[in-house]
């Protein structure tokens, strides 16, 4: 709860503008019924405020704020300036040459466009590819978008991964340089060949169940099909993973998982801190694959 003295007349919004809330969420607390003068509801943009007023807002768990949900998509976070999300396996983040409206930033946008406090937008701070289910984080303003890029570097990423076979170190650290084809393939090469990007991952294995093992991988660096190739590359690709050498696809999705994400706030500063359980079907496949006593 905040609360705050009224010093001169003024109005409910220009007051809650000046307490550093913006306009949609002024228009969001008061819809929720969220902002009062004492136990008198604020229910006007224009209501008056005298001095000797005190203007109080509740935390959204104490007034029930709730932001719609938004068919298809799981919403995990969401504030005036943020959304994080569960990006479901075969969605893309944003449009491609061949798809444009089965995406993560289509769907949000469609979302956030309906809801009456009024049109609002998204914007893509990284991505996720299609295959790999997870979290994925959007902005919900500009300013938002440029602060989470420029400290991007910063976030810490971590994955679930099935791959064939199990490495023979239980942990390690991959390394090499990405190039990509014209076909829009990743590969690594050892040593800096002026078009390669430097890449870094690294992985410990969590569990072994016959033919796969499951993986907690760290994004050190962060380049497009990282994980994928680096993981083809030690003879173990995702299972599902087909562009990348996979010859088993047992739960009909590539075993990829962005489950752990800690950032800081674009505005507020604050840690930001994301966990997802294991998903079903690797739990199901890890279950089924071990030898049976």
């Amino acid at each position: 709860m905040k609360k705050t003295l009224i010093h001169e007349a003024t109005t409910a919004l220009a007051a809650l503008l000046k307490a550093g809330y913006s306009r949609t969420k002024v228009k969001q607390l008061l819809k929720y019924r969220a902002v009062s003068v004492g136990e008198t509801p604020v229910t006007r943009l224009e209501q008056a405020l005298n001095p000797g007023d005190v203007l109080i807002v509740a935390s959204e768990k104490e007034s029930g704020v709730k932001y719609p949900p938004c068919a298809g998509i799981d919403i995990l976070y969401e504030d005036e300036d943020i959304l994080v999300i569960d990006k479901p396996p075969g969605l893309l983040t944003i449009a491609s040459e061949t798809e444009k409206q089965k995406t993560a930033y289509y769907k949000l946008t469609a979302c956030l466009g309906e809801r009456p406090e009024g049109k609002q937008r998204v914007f893509i701070v990284h991505r996720l590819d299609q295959g790999t289910s997870g979290l994925l984080v959007f902005a919900k303003t500009e300013e938002a978008k440029h602060a989470l890029q420029g400290s991007w570097q910063d976030a810490r990423k971590k994955y679930r991964a099935i791959v064939e076979g199990t490495p023979q170190q239980q942990s390690g650290t991959i390394s090499s340089y990405l190039c990509e084809s014209k076909i829009h393939r990743v590969y690594s090469v050892k040593y800096d060949n002026g078009e390669g990007k430097y890449a870094e991952t690294s992985y410990q294995v969590v569990q072994t169940a016959g033919d796969y093992a499951l993986l907690d991988v760290t994004l050190i660096t962060g380049r497009k099909n990282q994980i994928r190739v680096h993981l083809a590359d030690q003879g173990h690709p995702v299972t599902g993973d087909k562009k990348y050498g996979a010859k088993t696809d047992p739960i009909k999705r590539m075993a990829l998982q962005s489950y752990y994400l800690a950032f800081t706030h674009p505005t507020s500063g604050l840690p930001m801190e994301f966990t997802l359980e294991l998903p079903g079907k690797f739990r199901h496949l890890l279950k089924e694959s071990r030898p049976k006593p």
